[in-house]
């Protein structure tokens, strides 16, 4: 094994005293091509170009002298550090970071990101940072070719964002562009950079102070909890919207940061705010705009970012993106067949009595997807008494695809 191994980041600009002090005695250096190039590496040093860092890591634990691997921005951050303690290498590394390419991209733009939400895009994960972007008011994408801004431009379509986008940071190529996303997909962008994704609902407004990175739970103000009360959003919700209808509903879409879910029909907007709470990215679907206008209404009031569309299921769904969850607030067994057609995880929708449950089951099972069905029954009480003021009974309805985990 290597008698010592350094991971030394590099931002462009000169190394530091500890990070050419372990440069100049290695006597093996790993790293990209243009770090290679380095005249401060020793001549006699071995040279390992990165390509795999399974393989460098092997060659590196085989090598006996001093190990020097070359990063860009911080290793530790979204960097090679994490690959090398991997336990199946057994290395211990010694850092020198330098400026992570997340925070001199920020600084070229002259803001402030502890309120950022921070993704990695590449070909896997692409989809879900971008619904990281539709989802929040401030992003950083580290990029990959093949998942740059002009890919993240034509995911977005329909949800208007500015990009400023910084090419080859810490080079003398580097360049930092402010356009609308709109215009990001007509451009060739120079690798690595990093786009920053600025929009939304209350992006003109900051907190004066947060205390937690990516953004503050306490801002902008919410009602505690979830599955809020139906006097919460100000309007009269139907038996489909019920509170602790509601509550099974969110429990089964167990919406999560990076996932997509499409609410259809939604109605007072209640549901589709309240999952865009918990960090997904959201699409309400409704045909009526009253409903479309509840809907905005109902994410400003909770500060939340969702999309809305007006339109009737489910021809309207072509040409939505993919999604992870649905809910289906109405439409009918056509629109259950049209979304099992689109393959997401999840859909979960209710019924208001058992032949309109077993019809909708029976679609979903035609559909490929494990069916569960649990009739539900509140029972709102006046405390003052205890005497009932209201009774309510529905199907829930959910189906779950079998490829997936429950």
């Amino acid at each position: 094994m290597a008698d010592r191994v350094t991971v030394i980041g590099w931002d462009g600009s000169p190394l530091t005293a500890a990070g050419s002090s372990a440069l100049s005695a290695a006597t093996l250096v790993a790293g990209a091509a243009h770090h290679l190039a380095l005249p401060e590496i020793p001549p006699g040093a071995e040279r390992v170009q990165l390509g795999s860092i399974d393989l460098a890591a092997r060659r590196i634990a085989g090598h006996r002298g001093s190990a020097v691997v070359l990063a860009d921005g911080d290793p530790g951050f979204f960097g090679v550090v994490r690959a090398l303690r991997d336990p199946e290498h057994g290395l211990e590394v010694e850092v020198v970071p330098a400026v992570s390419a997340v925070a001199a991209a920020f600084a070229r733009a002259g803001m402030p990101w502890e309120d950022a939400q921070i993704v990695v895009a590449h070909s896997r994960t692409l989809r879900r940072a971008v619904n990281v972007c539709r989802a929040h008011t401030k992003v950083a994408v580290l990029t990959s070719p093949g998942a740059g801004p002009a890919e993240l431009a034509l995911l977005l379509e329909g949800v208007h964002r500015t990009f400023v986008i910084c090419e080859e940071l810490g080079t003398d190529r580097e360049k930092v562009s402010v356009l609308a996303s709109d215009n990001a997909a007509d451009h060739e962008w120079r690798d690595p950079n990093v786009v920053i994704v600025i929009g939304g609902i209350g992006t003109a407004v900051a907190p004066v102070s947060g205390w937690i990175a990516g953004r503050d739970p306490a801002y902008p103000p919410a009602e505690r909890g979830w599955a809020l009360p139906t006097a919460e959003y100000g309007i009269d919700l139907d038996e489909g919207e019920s509170t602790w209808l509601r509550a099974a509903q969110l429990a089964r879409i167990g919406a999560r940061t990076g996932d997509l879910v499409w609410d259809i029909g939604s109605g007072s907007g209640a549901l589709a705010a309240e999952a865009a709470r918990f960090g997904a990215a959201v699409i309400a679907v409704d045909d009526e705009p009253g409903a479309c206008a509840s809907t905005a209404a109902a994410a400003r009031r909770a500060g939340v970012q969702l999309q809305v569309v007006q339109g009737r299921a489910p021809h309207v769904l072509e040409r939505l993106p993919e999604p992870d969850v649905v809910r289906i607030g109405g439409g009918g067994i056509d629109v259950v067949v049209a979304v099992a057609d689109r393959r997401p995880e999840r859909i979960v929708t209710h019924a208001a009595n058992r032949d309109e449950a077993e019809a909708v089951g029976t679609a979903l099972r035609d559909g490929g997807y494990a069916v569960e069905c649990v009739l539900l029954q509140s029972v709102d009480l006046d405390t003052a008494d205890w005497s009932e003021r209201e009774r309510s009974v529905v199907f829930l309805v959910s189906g779950q695809r079998p490829d997936t985990t429950a």
